[in-house]
């Protein structure tokens, strides 16, 4: 969190306090390419890579994130790892 006790977009992925454990795909378990999520105490959920805890982390409110897993439930993304 910043001095004000809020979380923002471009936040350092290592600032974010959170009781929530931080989340990756079984898939990118030990492979170094892993995209980590963490549900934030006031319900957003914070985005960033493993690799760089330093580096930023996206935060996205729950209605944002409920319709970028929609979007990958009916493979939507798909061309986006082809």
């Amino acid at each position: 969190m910043d001095r004000t006790g809020e979380y923002y977009n471009g936040m350092p992925a290592a600032a974010i306090e959170s009781p929530h454990p931080a989340q990756k795909a079984l898939k990118s378990q030990g492979s170094g390419q892993c995209v980590v999520m963490q549900k934030l105490p006031d319900g957003r959920v914070a985005v960033f890579h493993s690799k760089d805890e330093g580096g930023p982390a996206l935060v996205f409110d729950q209605g944002e994130v409920d319709a970028w897993l929609d979007g990958a439930k009916k493979s939507e993304f798909d061309n986006l790892a082809a």
